[in-house]
């Protein structure tokens, strides 16, 4: 009996340790402790300031020569021999091709000995005349012996000027066998060769292209300039003075060509296959850099857009009704701020509405905002301190 009531007694004081701690463990869980609160997303913000900003407009361009010169054959005959180096620069009035010149100075030859018979003859006449004058006063000739021999010297003084005429003819087929360049700038290939019979079906020798200045065309679309019209109208954009724009050349590899250029003609109208017309600007070249038919980029400096205000490309969103802006309020909370963008400056953005001067618009940190937010600002570099802009933003003509 003592045996069984050791045994009983164990397991009530195993129940009442696990009822103990029972107790006391649905005594912690009944006081929960106080979570912290969020901190507040830090953004980078800037301040808008309108201010007035210099814009530029990018343009696909082709370069062509200012003065390009077929040196064509002016006579008939056979091509001596090729003067210069076919690619290499050539001077104004420097020899270009030898055409063999015996036979014109044959022509030459023989206008002169025409010319000298012709003043003979001239000669005879003007003496007849001078004897008959005198003797027809005498009555000892009559008046039709005076006028024969007066149209006989008139003719033979016609004859003269006729032979005078041709060898000028002849010294100057004579000077065309001799073919020199009008203008300096760079040769072509010569289209014949030596020996070649030279006639009117193949007197192209070759062609002779100027350098400096050097032209720069590229074409505005009817649509692009309708928005700068437009933008001009609504006082989005100041053209300059007398539409005097300064043209800039960026070549290839990126680089900027280190002479300006100004627009130096506008077709007065447009292109009907193409919906575009031509703008022309001229360049110095003095260095050779630039060569006809290359393809450059043009950007056109000029305008301005009055109070414009930017803000970095990466604080506008994109969402189902259009662009947006989280701007930081007087509370320090995000408001989501619906906005109209314009042209691309370069890493920056013009915006047309939704901004004023003084809003404080998130640059970085907007993408987990929602409206309300509280947030905790700091200062970002303001837009267009180091931009340089290649944006489409002003006409390169004012029209």
């Amino acid at each position: 009996m003592a045996r069984l009531a050791i045994r009983r007694a164990v397991p009530a004081a195993s129940l009442s340790l696990l009822l103990l701690v029972a107790a006391a463990g649905s005594g912690g869980c009944g006081k929960k402790p106080t979570a912290a609160a969020p901190a507040a997303p830090a953004v980078t913000v800037v301040t808008v300031t309108p201010k007035d900003e210099p814009v530029s407009a990018e343009f696909v361009g082709q370069t062509q020569s200012s003065h390009l010169v077929n040196i064509q054959a002016r006579v008939s005959g056979f091509l001596d021999k090729r003067m210069y180096t076919e690619g290499a620069l050539v001077k104004e009035g420097q020899v270009l091709f030898q055409m063999d010149p015996k036979p014109f100075q044959a022509q030459l030859s023989q206008a002169r000995a025409a010319l000298a018979q012709a003043e003979a003859a001239r000669e005879t006449a003007r003496l007849n005349l001078e004897r008959t004058r005198p003797l027809t006063a005498l009555n000892a000739l009559s008046q039709k012996d005076l006028d024969d021999a007066t149209g006989q010297f008139q003719s033979a003084a016609a004859a003269v000027e006729q032979a005078k005429a041709q060898v000028e003819t002849a010294e100057l087929n004579l000077s065309y066998t001799t073919i020199t360049t009008p203008v300096t700038g760079i040769s072509s290939s010569a289209r014949q060769t030596d020996g070649t019979y030279i006639s009117s079906q193949n007197s192209l020798l070759t062609t002779v292209a100027a350098i400096s200045p050097m032209w720069v065309n590229f074409s505005l679309s009817e649509n692009q300039m309708q928005a700068y019209r437009d933008q001009s109208a609504r006082g989005l954009l100041r053209m300059p003075k007398s539409a005097r724009y300064t043209l800039e050349i960026v070549l290839v590899d990126g680089s900027l060509y280190p002479h300006t250029a100004e627009i130096t003609f506008t077709e007065p109208s447009f292109n009907a296959t193409t919906g575009t017309f031509l703008i022309r600007g001229s360049v110095a070249n003095p260095e050779g850099v630039l060569h006809p038919n290359q393809y450059v980029r043009v950007r056109v400096r000029g305008a301005i857009r009055p109070g414009a205000i930017l803000v970095p490309q990466r604080a506008v969103q994109q969402g189902s009704q259009g662009h947006f802006v989280w701007v930081v309020g007087t509370d320090g909370k995000a408001e989501r701020r619906p906005v109209t963008v314009g042209d691309w400056f370069g890493d920056d953005w013009f915006i047309s509405e939704g901004l004023r001067s003084g809003d404080r618009v998130v640059v970085d940190g907007g993408l987990t905002l929602r409206p309300g937010t509280a947030v905790t600002v700091k200062d970002a570099t303001p837009p267009g301190a180091a931009a340089t802009p290649p944006a489409s933003a002003a006409p390169p003509a004012g029209r």
